[in-house]
């Protein structure tokens, strides 16, 4: 059994109840299958996982962990509703995305929905005050990480504000800032307020939250591998996604725009820059991207940000178990 078949048998059911109970304080009848909609679609739960474990390695009781690891979750899942209705997606794990299924107008309301959950969860959390505090950090993060993403974007977009501050150059330390808070910052926030729910020592949620910064960076950047060189049937998404989605917020690519020739650099833009990227198109790109090495680069990034997180980790107490879980996040295939 894995880390995480391992962590759902251990925790899953209680986490699958707190999700839904906060989501159903004051629901209407005829509006629960709709909000319950997002979080019935699955997802591995790695990050209230991630939060239960860290409890229960600095305490040895992850109960009192259990409200922040549905925060986590529910900021998760509130993200990617919105995420859908800002890239217009229709597909999520395999499923009708909650805009597709319910349309834009009421995935709006759903989103809302789970903000004022996450609210209802922080009150039940030992410091809420604190808490409060620390979930409009992480969500003002999230959402800068998301405008840095759009704003990375080559082409596509014709938002009048997206259009006007278009990044016209992404370096790779953009693009690190970018995934630090879009993706690094969640699940940094994960295994610290997993600590802060069972202990005061602020050295220790120091460590867990540069554990899942660097993780959480690391994590971003395979995903991103995996987008352009994944197996599709493992990885469970369209493969060159990010390409036809005109991204320079993607490790692969920004790091072969900062290597190819002046000629090289011009052609993949030229693929960026196209209103509809076909599957020739993708297979041009990888050509350019594997002409100066990006992936391995992206990889040893990667790495690099793998190491700083085990560096971190080796500062908690009982680490074993967040140790095996950081090696399922970062090993993974899909």
């Amino acid at each position: 059994m894995d880390i995480v078949s391992a962590l759902h048998a251990k925790y899953g059911e209680a986490v699958e109840r707190a999700l839904e109970r906060y989501l159903a304080i004051d629901l209407s009848p005829d509006f629960r299958e709709e909000v319950l909609y997002q979080v019935k679609t699955g997802g591995k739960r790695l990050r209230p996982l991630l939060t239960l474990a860290a409890a229960e390695a600095v305490s040895g009781d992850w109960r009192p962990a259990l409200p922040a690891a549905a925060i986590v979750e529910l900021i998760h899942n509130y993200s990617l509703i919105y995420d859908d209705i800002i890239d217009r997606g229709d597909v999520r794990r395999g499923l009708p995305t909650v805009r597709k299924a319910y349309g834009d107008n009421a995935a709006i309301l759903i989103g809302i929905w789970y903000r004022e959950a996450i609210e209802e969860a922080v009150l039940d959390t030992p410091k809420p005050h604190l808490f409060a505090r620390e979930v409009a950090k992480v969500i003002k993060a999230i959402d800068e990480g998301e405008r840095l993403d759009i704003l990375f974007e080559y082409a596509g977009r014709e938002d009048p504000y997206f259009v006007k501050a278009r990044r016209r150059e992404v370096s790779v330390e953009d693009y690190v800032k970018m995934v630090s808070l879009k993706t690094g910052v969640l699940i940094a926030a994960a295994a610290k307020w997993g600590v802060m729910s069972v202990s005061d020592d602020p050295a220790l949620a120091d460590a867990a939250w540069g554990f899942g910064i660097n993780a959480g960076i690391a994590f971003q950047i395979i995903d991103d591998v995996l987008d352009i060189y994944g197996d599709p049937k493992k990885f469970g998404k369209e493969i060159g996604k990010d390409i036809k989605e005109h991204k320079r917020g993607n490790a692969p690519v920004v790091i072969a725009l900062s290597k190819l020739t002046p000629e090289g650099r011009e052609k993949l833009l030229s693929i960026l820059a196209k209103h509809n990227v076909g599957e020739a198109d993708v297979r041009e790109a990888v050509a350019l991207l594997d002409s100066v090495g990006a992936r391995e680069e992206a990889l040893e990034m990667a790495r690099r940000y793998r190491g700083e997180a085990e560096r971190h980790l080796a500062k908690l107490p009982n680490n074993a178990v967040l140790k095996e879980l950081l090696d399922f996040i970062l090993e993974r295939q899909y």
